[in-house]
């Protein structure tokens, strides 16, 4: 059967389709269902772990933003090393790679060792993710392809609800001792299935070449978005000693100076790792400023909302997972009704940042007005309007900012807006983790959360007014269920949209 499956797929003009697209389909969704759990997962089970193997506050924040920061850097790159040596084989290497560190994960006796892990897995998941969708742009013809992309949304949707109910009931089942464990080695029979599926059923491609990595390019993004991400996260735990300070300002600079290395190097003909380009253009760099900023909101209200649930309401991790289906559920409506709206462009997004900014603050009053006797069905009714008002916003984020770009810029543009998910939702446990524990210092968790949901609102504010550098409408070739990506119209959100604690 190998043989058989392993040929490329027919061109364009060949009559006859790739045979074993569909099957290939549903190997890609494995891998795309386990980056998305383990996007959901730790926030349930951080408390369970530092209760197991120790460490201080600072690595509840790291569990997520380490994996988010390492998708956020190996994504710029992933897709381009599938155009190089092979998207099956690099889907392979991912899976394979991903599946140990998920072992690693399970295994880890010390904070350390699960940091590093779950960094293995966010960079071997930015290896495994771009390929599967380049590979969906080969195997199935244009009138097939919205179909496939729209597998998308209902595993999304079910993997959103699910995963944190899933998480929960793990920790709480406590299948062998295993406790918080079983969360990552489940993955190990997913990442199997991945592993055999991809060698059996996914088309092998010729290696081609076209484009040159840009090493330094990467490396000196890598290095800015760690010196941001690292201060923010350990500084509160040392009290924020002056070197803090001086690293956020090398993250600055380095950033600076990586822009200044992508424009020499497309003045010399190199391939940049992003094109300079982009940054002249309003509707794009704004989208960037709103991308970083609604993210960081996001994923921060997520951990923080997690963390009270369980430590300051004593919640169960299955409690307090089934406490956020409400949000999953009215961002799940959100992303349908979004197709009926796309017609009143960035008017959806500043109505769902209003309705969102509602649910906040519904969720403020509740908790304020409930105290310690707060249950999940008093928090349901702002949970599922700050949902919705999510999904408002998420559902037309890519079509409206890649609205401004060129056709030929539209590879490096998606490519730089998902890597800009993924550094909002490090940032997000890193500036909104801070600010929960730096109040924990002298509050309670019901003030900690308080003052953490307002520093909330302060953010959305701030991304209403980014929506305005939008153009007023998306570009209608992409549509608005589809991230355009370097080889094309790939699903959007991903998992990084998702809610980080339902």
């Amino acid at each position: 059967m190998t043989d058989a499956v392993t040929t490329s797929p027919p061109s364009a003009g060949a009559a006859e389709p790739y045979r074993w697209r569909w099957v290939a389909l549903f190997v890609i969704l494995a891998a795309e269902v386990m980056d998305l759990l383990d996007s959901l997962v730790t926030n349930i089970a951080a408390p369970a772990i530092r209760a197991d193997i120790g460490g201080g506050e600072s690595t509840i924040q790291w569990l997520g933003a380490a994996y988010t920061l390492a998708m956020a850097i190996g994504l710029i790159t992933g897709g381009r090393l599938g155009d190089i040596f092979g998207r099956r084989r690099m889907f392979m290497i991912g899976a394979a790679g991903f599946t140990l560190g998920s072992l690693a994960c399970g295994l880890a006796q010390e904070p350390w060792q699960l940091i590093a892990a779950r960094i293995a897995q966010g960079l071997l998941g930015a290896v495994m993710l771009p390929q599967g969708l380049g590979i969906m742009k080969e195997i199935f013809s244009p009138k097939e392809q919205g179909a496939a992309f729209g597998m998308f949304g209902p595993v999304m949707g079910l993997s959103t609800v699910g995963g944190p109910i899933l998480a929960g009931w793990l920790i709480d089942a406590d299948f062998g001792g295993t406790g918080w464990r079983m969360i990552f080695l489940i993955n190990i029979p997913l990442g199997l299935f991945a592993l055999i599926g991809g060698r059996v059923f996914l088309p092998a491609r010729a290696e081609g070449p076209t484009v040159r990595l840009d090493l330094l390019g990467a490396l000196l993004a890598a290095l800015g978005a760690a010196t941001v991400i690292y201060p923010l996260v350990q500084g509160r735990e040392h009290d924020w000693p002056l070197w803090a300070f001086a690293l956020l300002a090398v993250g600055v600079a380095v950033f600076g100076v990586f822009g200044w290395y992508e424009a020499r190097r497309k003045a010399a003909g190199a391939d940049p790792l992003v094109e300079p380009s982009l940054f002249a253009k309003r509707g794009f760099s704004g989208g960037m400023v709103l991308g970083l900023i609604f993210f960081t909101a996001m994923t921060g209200f997520w951990l923080t909302f997690s963390l009270y649930t369980q430590l300051g309401l004593h919640y169960s991790a299955l409690k307090s997972g089934l406490a956020g289906i409400p949000a999953s559920v009215g961002m799940v409506v959100a992303f349908i009704a979004s197709q009926a709206l796309q017609k009143f462009g960035r008017r959806v997004m500043h109505a769902g940042l209003l309705v969102m900014l509602a649910g906040v603050g519904a969720l403020m009053y509740t908790l304020h007005a409930e105290g310690a006797t707060v249950t999940p069905w008093q928090t349901t009714p702002a949970l599922a309007v700050t949902g919705l008002g999510m999904g408002l916003v998420m559902a037309p984020f890519f079509g409206m900012v890649l609205a401004s770009v060129e056709t030929h810029e539209t590879g490096s543009a998606s490519g730089t807006l998902t890597s800009i998910q993924q550094l909002g939702a490090a940032l997000g446990s890193a500036i909104l983790g801070t600010v929960f524990f730096e109040r924990l210092k002298t509050a309670d968790f019901a003030s900690a959360e308080q003052i953490t949901l307002w520093t909330e609102l302060g953010l959305l504010v701030v991304v209403f007014a980014a929506i305005f550098l939008l153009p007023m409408h998306g570009r209608p070739e992409h549509g608005e269920g589809e991230e355009p990506g370097g080889d094309g119209a790939v699903p959007a959100p991903r998992k990084a949209d998702a809610p980080q604690a339902v």
